[in-house]
């Protein structure tokens, strides 16, 4: 267990923590006392049926996800709906392993996957606020696999699915652009098998990991359009010091690859028999995907594939050269495409 001033109340809060009791893993660990923060916008109202569920994607946190799509007059509107929105096992307020004593803790930590994240949240939702029904599930990149979770483990409570920028199974192409993330820290002297005594022993493979994210995060485009200097930096090496690396500098390296593990390892198949078509088969949920038309990660392409494979599913590409990195938000049209068919979306009778 180590100390890390970044995942903390005064960066992001306020949140609230909640002890769903021992997970048991999908691979076979145990999470003791596993604990989820959360943190939650609007009233749940007096029929309980517009709450809403947003998970948490790679590296980030409620806090994004509540600057980047949660508003007065947004499609996730705190004065229409009771928004609840989880951090997801490892990204270091949930349980994690930079936030886990030992023996447990570190790079001891348990390997978790995308369904025990679903399960955890279902535990949350249901026994601390009292929910049947889900009037949407959203989520982007790691969200997006856990909405496909959601949508294909719990078919008749989620009643609205949208995953943007993911897919419900993930591809081998992707697996390998993961594992160049991944081997960017471990291959950093600092990081000692997990054992590091802080982040900043791990800068150079933190460095290198931001980098990649650089190259694969957003665009060809996004560079050609000299995007980042529209964003207020003067240079690439500016843009890639001062906001790709500060912004994952600061994280602990035993968590991020605790996420990019179960990234790698999404798959909703796994739930009928390794049968993608008979696990989407089982959504009941009205569902709209929002792939990123720029996205090196999760290409149009691949999410379209599993469209076709949803009954009365709707297929709603993002216009951007922002990349899989339009989830940061700052491209203003491609937020305000995704709201546009959230908006769609919640105003249409649900499924489920």
């Amino acid at each position: 267990m180590s100390n890390n001033d970044y995942y903390s109340q005064a960066l992001h809060g306020p949140y609230e923590t909640e002890e769903i009791g021992d997970l048991v893993l999908e691979e076979g660990g145990t999470l003791r006392g596993c604990r989820l923060a959360y943190a939650t916008y609007g009233q749940l109202n007096a029929k309980r049926d517009n709450a809403i569920l947003v998970p948490t994607w790679y590296s980030g946190t409620h806090k994004i996800i509540e600057q980047v799509l949660i508003g007065p007059g947004r499609a996730l509107d705190p004065e229409r709906y009771f928004i609840l929105v989880v951090n997801q096992i490892g990204n270091g307020l949930s349980t994690s392993p930079q936030n886990t004593p030992v023996p447990a803790g570190g790079p001891y930590f348990p390997k978790v996957r995308i369904g025990d994240d679903v399960v955890a949240q279902h535990r949350l939702v249901t026994g601390k606020f009292g929910l049947e029904r889900l009037a949407l599930v959203v989520g982007g990149s790691m969200g997006a696999q856990q909405t496909y979770e959601w949508a294909v483990r719990y078919p008749e409570m989620v009643q609205r699915a949208a995953p943007i920028a993911g897919t419900a199974r993930n591809t081998s192409h992707d697996f390998l652009f993961t594992e160049t993330l991944v081997e960017a820290i471990t291959s950093d002297p600092g990081f000692a098998k997990g054992f590091y005594a802080s982040a900043e022993d791990v800068r150079e493979g933190l460095l290198r990991h931001a980098r990649i994210w650089a190259v694969m995060g957003w665009s060809t485009e996004f560079y050609q359009r000299e995007r980042h200097k529209l964003l207020g930096f003067s240079s690439l090496d500016d843009f890639i010091l001062n906001f790709m690396f500060a912004y994952f500098r600061v994280m602990d390296p035993n968590n991020l690859l605790c996420m990019a593990w179960k990234w790698q390892r999404g798959d909703v198949s796994r739930l009928a028999g390794g049968d993608l078509r008979a696990a989407l088969g089982r959504i009941r949920a009205r569902t709209c995907i929002m792939p990123m038309t720029s996205d090196m990660f999760f290409p149009p392409a691949d999410c379209q594939a599993e469209w076709r494979l949803i009954p009365g599913a709707e297929f709603h590409p993002i216009e951007t050269v922002d990349g899989h990195l339009a989830l940061f938000g700052a491209d203003p049209a491609a937020l305000a495409q995704i709201d546009r068919h959230l908006k769609a979306l919640l105003a249409a009778p649900p499924g489920g």
